[in-house]
């Protein structure tokens, strides 16, 4: 994290410049305020630099590119966009007192994808007479083959949680429409000292005797009890709960319910029942449960256990989801997963997606954890359907403070115009693939994270490309796109150890709106809806603009500043080497070939990515022999081409 007491030193060209992280945390956050600087501020800037006498020269090492992108507009030379840092320093301060404004956060226009068969429409645990089919999930790019993943090294820990003592099982009480017990609110990261989240008692266990008011539901069978009032809190006394006989019995909340579970209360499904939750019910609560067995194996592809219809202000805390086929948990619009253990589930911890798009998101203090047991890419190669958790057009997410270990896919992967999201203060480690997939999406700060090996597992089958930590795949900031961070996607402030490669950003010049090369054929971008579309992105129009420009997802305005790259090949085996992607950092595209009637063939989205779209690694460091690839894939450049031929990580420093 940034501490105003810390310093950064670089040392460059004879000078040693030290800055406060705070002050800098300052300079760069766009969700903080948007620093404005009129022309006669960079005037100023200029006449202090002539009267001290310093030439261009002289200061040209020590500016800094990571203030670039905040202080000057357009796509002039990089040594024209570098301030001085004590006069940005200062410049900066000039601005904040003369005023400035947080950056809105909007609701921009979802696109519906498939959707997962609906769930039964009885309001209680009972069979629906017939079954309904599944439609096909959303698809993305290529994806691993997962195996089985080391087991991480120390993490982060979260906040103890009292551990109430048990007693004997009370009876149900009187009331016949008593108010919920209110959910938590979301603070910000749990801390847990000296252990997990999953297994954790002093996190998951619940209140050992009923809230005031709450129906007691005893252990056993409950399929004789009505779960589907509205308003209601229930209490699961200790023990196992199963539902009644059928596949498609599954508890349907009513409005404002809460379901609450004692120590060691146990929601399982037998592999008989496909889900434990479902419905359109609102401002449903699922605290303390431990909910499992859900489906049958290989079964719910694209479905969820937990909030299966995506539901909306549903908030699920301190629960543990496992053993479940499918997807533990489901999110719509305005859900929270607070301190959950996601664990072991066949497809996802958790799958963010709704007809309309899931908007306003809270993830904070869970542990996703090896999820993608049925190892979906190896079945299904190229589906895009596995991971430690899925978002599908996803308008605004907080994910902060969460646990994303060995899990046998990608860790987190955010696919196809998902837009605001902030992922911050995470531990991501011993993921089989990549650990951030931020894919045909925009507008996004990955801040303050910390990566460890992972992608070592798909790094070392997968030799055509560099599985990466951070992984950016068509997405950058965009103005045009309603959400906050929408001038810079920022990836600072984290810390890498030993993954298989670092950070790649990455553009592919055959995929836009209206390509067969589209994996998200159903899908167009979202800057400038009413003209860009799937009927207009065609071979007719492609060529001229704004088409040429807007059926584009564009690696666009990524800014990967002030991380710690540390890296020993020997971490990741003898298969670590260059010659098959291991240990890089990115910017790159591919020799446009497909369709035919493409206009990006040849260099043009090669040349693109590196010179005219404002991508820029600066003042990092880097430990270990870490290469560099630019330009084309494959393409191995040296320390100084990465630097002078690119314009790449000024102000940083390279170590042994």
């Amino acid at each position: 994290m940034f501490n105003s007491s810390s310093l950064h030193a670089a040392a460059i060209n004879g000078w040693t410049l030290s800055i406060p992280f705070g002050v800098r945390q300052v300079m760069r956050r766009q969700s903080t305020c948007e620093l404005h600087f009129s022309f006669g501020m960079l005037s100023f800037v200029s006449a202090v630099i002539a009267n001290a006498g310093i030439s261009d020269g002289g200061i040209g090492g020590m500016m800094a590119e990571w203030f670039s992108w905040r202080t000057l507009a357009g796509q002039g030379a990089p040594g024209r966009r570098r301030v001085l840092l004590p006069i940005a320093a200062a410049a900066c301060t000039v601005a904040l007192a003369a005023g400035c404004h947080p950056v809105s956060s909007g609701t921009g226009n979802g696109h519906p994808g498939p959707r997962p068969h609906p769930s039964p429409s009885a309001s209680q645990t009972s069979p629906t007479p017939e079954p309904t089919t599944s439609s096909s999930s959303p698809t993305a790019t290529a994806g691993p083959t997962p195996t089985d993943q080391p087991t991480p090294t120390t993490e982060p820990t979260l906040t103890d949680q009292p551990t109430d003592t048990p007693t004997t099982e009370p009876t149900p009480t009187p009331d016949p429409t008593p108010s919920p017990t209110p959910a938590p609110t979301p603070t910000g990261p749990v801390a847990i000292p000296g252990g997990h989240v999953c297994g954790n008692a002093s996190v998951l266990s619940g209140p050992a005797s009923p809230p005031p008011g709450a129906i007691t539901v005893p252990a056993g069978d409950d399929s004789g009890v009505d779960l589907g009032m509205g308003g209601i809190t229930y209490w699961f006394a200790p023990g196992v709960h199963t539902l009644a006989p059928g596949e498609f019995a599954q508890i349907q909340p009513g409005t404002g319910s809460a379901y609450i579970g004692g120590p060691g209360a146990i929601l399982d499904g037998q592999h008989v029942n496909d889900s434990a939750f479902g419905g359109g019910s609102a401002d449903v609560t699922i605290s303390y449960l431990t909910i499992q067995n859900f489906g049958q194996p290989g079964g719910n592809q694209d479905q969820g256990v937990v909030n299966h219809d995506s539901a909306t202000s549903w908030t699920i805390d301190h629960s543990t989801i496992t053993d479940n086929a499918g997807a533990g948990v489901m999110l719509g619009s305005h859900d929270t997963l607070l301190a959950d253990c996601l664990k072991d589930n066949e497809q996802y911890g958790f799958n963010a997606y709704s007809p309309s798009g899931p908007a306003s998101l809270v993830l904070t203090g869970n542990e996703i954890t090896g999820n993608d047991t049925f190892n979906y890419e190896a079945k299904y190669p190229g589906c895009g359907c596995s991971g430690g958790g899925k978002f599908w057009d996803v308008d605004t997410a907080d994910v902060t403070g969460n646990w994303v270990t060995g899990n046998h896919s990608v860790g987190l992967w955010a696919d196809t115009n998902n837009r605001g999201f902030l992922i911050s203060g995470n531990y991501i480690a011993d993921n089989y693939a990549y650990g951030i997939v931020y894919e045909i999406s925009y507008n996004a700060e990955i801040v303050d994270n910390t990566f460890v090996r992972n992608g070592i597992g798909e790094g070392s089958t997968d030799p055509g490309f560099p599985t990466a930590a951070v992984y950016i795949s068509e997405s950058g900031a965009d103005p045009r796109v309603n959400s906050r961070f929408s001038l810079t996607f920022l990836i600072a402030g984290n810390t890498f150890q030993d993954n298989w490669s670092g950070v790649i950003l990455w553009e592919s010049a055959n995929r836009f709106c209206g390509s067969p090369a589209n994996t998200s054929s159903a899908d167009c971008t979202l800057v400038n809806p009413t003209v860009a579309t799937l009927s207009t992105c065609d071979a007719a129009n492609i060529a001229n603009e704004p088409y040429y420009d807007d059926c584009r997802w564009k690696t666009q305005n990524v800014l990967v500043t002030d991380n710690t790259f540390n890296f020993d090949p020997a971490t990741a085996g003898a298969s670590c080497t260059a010659a098959i992607g291991c240990g890089f950092n990115g910017l790159f595209s591919q020799y446009g070939t497909f369709p035919s009637w493409s206009p990006y063939q040849g260099t043009v989205v090669e040349q693109h990515i590196t010179q005219s779209q404002n991508d820029r690694f600066s003042v990092n460091t880097y430990t270990g022999p870490w290469q560099f690839m630019a330009g084309e894939l494959g393409t191995i450049v040296t320390w100084s081409q990465w630097l002078a031929s690119y314009g790449q990580d000024v102000a940083s420093l390279l170590g042994a």
